[in-house]
């Protein structure tokens, strides 16, 4: 069935977007992750994705034309499908299909009634003026319900959503709000950022409870006028196959209940063994809940030698009785042992268990990210080795006149910016049939959060001094600290560099963080013994690995790279000239 694709709130603040650029035209084949149009927003261009396949059967908005947020741009089904009735749901997006063609479509349906087996019976079939009728009594309350309300859907908050989480609504049904109002907090595969209803009226309905998930672009609230009847919206929502909103929900809640039982499984074993742990052992070959554990051959020799398994000492996984103690006991001996406490076997009473952790946006993002990166592109390494030593002192005597502190990783930014500026096929994308090489620098700096990892950008770094891009970092890693990163902070990188060398990792291997083509990961600054002119002096050695894509990069450019990356390093005075 067609899918519609609709203006994506890009910003907190858009309220329409200019259409750059159509990268698709009507009858071209689109596939899930195709970037089909480039919207300026009020904060920068951003791509826009489709999320189906199919074919792109209908373009609304024109290049330089602008839309309005949640407005329909285009329309993506199978090839010669009838889009036109969606159009006409949304209440003029678009020109209405001409009644001509509608009542051909209406014909063309009875002849394939006719063609249909005899094998409906009469229940099944319905006159055919009461089957015109049903349609434009729904669609004539559809239309007027759509003139009282504004429909506020799940918005497109960064280039890589598919599906957003409730974190909260600020707002309850049947409250009074305000076009600038924020209605929700919504959990993405980035941040947590707020929904805006640009709309003044009632809530008339919530469609996605909080800790539920809904896909991009499905119904999460209405707004409009008190008493108006919605059931006609979402009634069309549900034929369109707005079932992902229920699905989401399903899907959100019952990921959730199904961590909190196995959370609450584990819990309750180890709850039990702690308070249990201070009171005396249960009977010998008896399990905490009074069970008698003993295997099948050891139950039927003491049922032939009539052994109460009860006074059997067990010597087997958690004082389980077995064959060998049953063989080996004696009356005589079990009522010594139970007037006197025998000295227990060493068994391990540890308790098995596990907790199943949902996914968050953001994890669930990294993985599938990652996971295309990794295994679609042909991944090769490339390690060097820095001597810091220069670039100490003059961190030192920078850091005394510098308004901000200035560290290790942000002098790797402003150094890789500077190569990059010499070696442009090291800042390229691949885009499929063709190779996109960027002319600006914007540096993606990755950076570990509890819910996973995100990287913010810091843009046109090769035009900013070492101070400029220290104070640009440390407000980006302040917005990551407090979940305030807008969709402009974290996306639109060249390159990305991850530092792992404050951990005291030595060096690693990073994936490459699409749609660049390389990736440097950054080490540990290690005091190390080295050879220069036949002495033996130690140096503080940084090393450097860059994940290069095989489809863009070669090996001696990207060699190249690491050469020019290692000069500005090693003689700092070189970044300032």
């Amino acid at each position: 069935m067609a899918e519609v694709i609709r203006m994506p709130l890009l910003s907190d603040t858009m309220k329409e977007g200019v259409i750059a650029a159509w990268h698709k035209n009507v009858g071209d084949a689109v596939k899930a992750d195709d970037v089909i149009a480039e919207v300026e927003t009020d904060k920068a261009t951003m791509e826009v994705v489709p999320y189906v396949e199919g074919t792109l059967l209908y373009i609304g908005p024109q290049k330089g034309e602008a839309a309005k947020v949640n407005e329909v741009i285009a329309v993506v089904g199978k090839k010669g499908e009838d889009y036109k009735s969606l159009l006409e749901k949304e209440g003029g997006d678009a020109p209405a299909p001409k009644a001509e063609a509608q009542s051909g479509e209406d014909s063309g349906k009875g002849k394939e009634e006719k063609k249909a087996p005899e094998e409906q019976t009469e229940a099944a079939e319905e006159k055919p003026e009461e089957k015109a009728a049903a349609p434009k009594k729904d669609d004539a309350a559809l239309k007027a319900a759509m003139k009282e309300v504004t429909v506020v859907r799940m918005p497109l908050l960064s280039d890589t959503m598919k599906e957003g989480k409730i974190v909260s609504w600020l707002k309850n049904e049947g409250d009074q709000v305000s076009s600038d109002d924020v209605l929700a907090e919504v959990e993405t595969d980035k941040a947590t950022m707020e929904v805006v209803g640009y709309a003044d009226g009632t809530l008339l309905h919530i469609g996605v409870k909080a800790g539920e998930a809904a896909k991009v672009n499905d119904i999460i609230a209405i707004v409009g006028k008190k008493g108006t009847d919605i059931q006609p919206i979402l009634d069309a929502e549900s034929s369109q196959g707005g079932g992902n909103e229920d699905a989401g929900k399903a899907e959100g809640s019952g990921a959730e209940d199904a961590g909190k039982k196995a959370a609450e499984e584990t819990a309750t074993p180890a709850a039990a063994q702690k308070s249990a742990a201070p009171a005396a052992a249960p009977a010998a070959g008896k399990d905490t809940d009074g069970r008698m554990k003993a295997s099948p051959l050891a139950r039927k020799l003491a049922e032939e030698k009539n052994i109460d398994l009860s006074q059997v000492q067990g010597t087997g996984d958690g004082g389980r009785i077995i064959k060998r103690d049953v063989d080996q006991f004696t009356p005589g001996a079990a009522s010594a042992q139970q007037g006197a406490p025998a000295a227990a076997a060493p068994v391990a009473s540890g308790q098995e268990g596990h907790t199943d952790i949902p996914l968050s946006q953001m994890r669930r993002t990294i993985a599938r990210r990652l996971g295309e990166s990794k295994f679609n592109a042909p991944h090769f390494y490339l390690t060097i080795e820095v001597n810091m030593d220069n670039a100490i002192a003059a961190r030192k005597a920078m850091n005394e006149v510098s308004p901000v502190k200035i560290s290790f990783n942000d002098m790797t930014i402003k150094a890789a910016a500077m190569a990059l500026r010499q070696h442009p096929y090291v800042n390229s994308s691949w885009m499929g049939d063709f190779i996109r090489q960027n002319k600006h620098i914007h540096i993606g700096s990755a950076v570990a959060v509890e819910e996973g990892l995100i990287v913010p950008v810091i843009r046109f770094a090769d035009q900013l001094g070492l101070s400029q891009i220290a104070a640009t970092a440390q407000a980006l890693y302040e917005k990551v600290r407090n979940k305030k990163l807008q969709p402009e902070d974290y996306s639109g990188n060249t390159f990305t560099i991850s530092n792992l060398g404050m951990m005291g990792i030595e060096e690693f291997t990073a994936i490459i963080n699409p749609p660049d083509s390389c990736i440097l990961a950054v080490g540990a600054i290690k005091e190390t013994v080295v050879a220069d002119k036949g002495v033996f002096k130690t140096a503080n050695i940084m090393k450097l690995t860059m994940s290069c894509d095989h489809r863009v990069v070669d090996g001696a450019v990207g060699a190249r790279f690491l050469q020019t990356l290692k000069v500005y390093l090693e003689n700092p005075v070189t970044m300032l000239v």
